[in-house]
C-alpha cells in the first residue's frame, strides 16, 4: 500500500514582488488557487492540511469552497522556515543567504522538517492521501528528504505558486518523487513564483 504526499505551494499573494515571504493572495493567486482545486478533485483525501500563515490559510480556504469534502487544518509544521544551515559541502554560492538568519531560526527549522518528516513520511497500512499547502521550502525539504540529499540541497529546489509535487512514501522501498512542480493546470500568464534566474 502507497501513503502519497499532495504538495502545494500557496498561491501568489499581494506583496510577493517585494519581496515579503507572506500575505493577502492576489487576483492571480485566487485564480491559481481555484485551478489546483479543479485539478485535485478527484483524489479522495485522507486529511488536508496547511500553514497557518496568511496565504496558505487563503489559498486552502478558497480549496475548499470549490470542494467542499475537504476539511483542511492549520499545522505548524508547516510554516514558512529555513531548513538547514551552511555546511562544509555546500557551494559558497549559496552563503550570501544565510547573512540574515539567526541561529535560533535555523535550530527552529530543523526541528520544525524533523517533526514534519516523521509525521508524514509514514508508510500506511491502506493507501492514503494527504494534502499539504505549504512554502517553497518546506516542499523543497521534502523532495530533498526522498532522495536522501544532502541538507543544502534543498535550496536548489524550487516550485511555482499552487505548483503540484506528489511523493510516493512506501514500506518497503524508498520514497519515490512522483512529480514535482506540476504546472498542467496553470496558464502560461499564472505561472509565477520561480526566480528569474538560479543562484548558481
Amino acid at each position: 500500500m502507497s501513503h502519497y504526499l499532495y504538495l502545494v505551494r500557496h498561491g501568489e499573494h499581494q506583496d510577493a514582488e517585494h519581496g515579503l515571504r507572506d500575505g493577502k493572495l492576489s487576483e492571480r493567486g485566487k485564480r491559481q488557487a481555484m485551478l489546483i482545486a479543479d485539478r485535485l478533485g478527484g483524489v479522495p483525501f485522507d486529511t488536508v492540511s496547511h500553514s497557518p500563515l496568511e496565504a496558505p490559510s487563503e489559498t486552502a480556504r478558497i480549496m475548499h469552497e470549490r470542494l467542499p469534502s475537504m476539511a483542511p487544518k492549520p499545522s505548524t509544521l508547516l510554516f514558512d522556515c529555513v531548513p538547514s544551515g551552511p555546511t562544509p559541502d555546500m557551494p559558497t554560492a549559496y552563503k550570501s543567504f544565510f547573512g540574515g538568519v539567526t541561529e535560533e531560526e535555523l535550530a527552529a527549522g530543523q526541528a520544525q522538517m524533523d517533526d514534519a518528516v516523521a509525521e508524514w513520511f509514514t508508510p500506511s497500512m491502506d493507501d492514503r492521501h494527504d494534502l499539504l499547502i505549504t512554502h517553497n521550502a518546506v516542499i523543497a525539504w521534502f523532495v530533498r528528504e526522498v532522495f536522501q540529499a544532502p541538507a543544502w540541497r534543498w535550496m536548489g529546489t524550487n516550485v511555482a505558486h499552487t505548483g503540484l509535487t506528489i511523493i510516493r512514501v512506501r514500506s518497503a522501498k524508498p520514497g519515490e518523487l512522483v512529480t514535482l512542480n506540476d504546472l498542467a493546470h496553470l496558464p502560461v500568464e499564472l505561472r509565477t513564483g520561480l526566480p528569474v534566474h538560479q543562484p548558481i
